[in-house]
């Protein structure tokens, strides 16, 4: 009755703290915070299909809310457990609200990410009737070709430490978070649209929260529709 989304989340939710090196009895009960970007349900529309197939564990198996609490509860957690669906910016999302929780001291550790599985073909009917899709199943970032993007299934945590902590602790460190930020467009030329004026704005925002000069960056990844 479960989603295999949030069995997948789970999953690396384990890996990612048997990765860092992080002890599970010492985080037993700490205010340890979880932020996952889920937004899909594809598979309970497929449990919904046949009403035999429902019980009494369907709707905490297939709430999205339930995919962080879920590993909040597996792992006794006791920090903000959050499910966020912001679209493609999802687990980008996550990690910003992660990264403010510990910096607002409400969690001395966060877990930090996102899951998408593609169960069910409907929302890509939906979305090639639209014309989001690229008619030859590719990306084409930045070319003059571009026509659509590319719906893809994945899953990432990440475990988010304040550095001065784990400096202290001695764990490996991947990256160093130094800021981030997150607006909406407003107004645009559809709901769906970006409005570049926003995303200047937002970026501005981001290299200001964190310290760092545009001139600096050596190292740009974006979404697949290039926005």
């Amino acid at each position: 009755a479960m989603d295999p989304q949030q069995r997948l989340a789970l999953e690396l939710a384990w890996e990612a703290l048997e990765d860092g090196g992080q002890t599970l009895d010492y985080l037993n009960g700490t205010k340890t915070g979880v932020f996952l970007g889920i937004s899909s349900k594809d598979y309970y529309s497929n449990l919904i299909e046949q009403p035999a197939n429902l019980d009494a564990y369907t709707g905490s198996g297939n709430t999205n809310c339930m995919a962080a609490n879920r590993i909040s509860y597996f792992f006794n957690f006791t920090g903000p457990s959050l499910s966020i669906d912001t679209a493609c910016s999802s687990s980008l999302v996550a990690v910003h609200l992660a990264c403010q929780s510990i910096w607002n001291q409400e969690s001395t550790l966060a877990l930090a990410g996102g899951v998408q599985m593609i169960l069910s073909p409907w929302m890509t009917v939906s979305f090639a009737q639209a014309g989001f899709m690229a008619a030859d199943g590719r990306c084409k970032t930045f070319d003059s070709r571009a026509d659509g993007y590319v719906r893809s299934e994945g899953a990432g945590i990440v475990v988010l430490k304040p550095l001065d902590q784990a400096l202290k602790d001695k764990d490996y460190i991947y990256a160093v978070i130094r800021g981030s930020a997150v607006n909406q467009d407003g107004h645009s030329n559809g709901l769906t649209a970006p409005n570049p004026r926003a995303q200047e704005a937002l970026l501005r925002e981001a290299y200001s929260k964190a310290g760092v000069s545009p001139g600096q960056v050596q190292y740009i990844e974006a979404h697949g529709t290039g926005t």
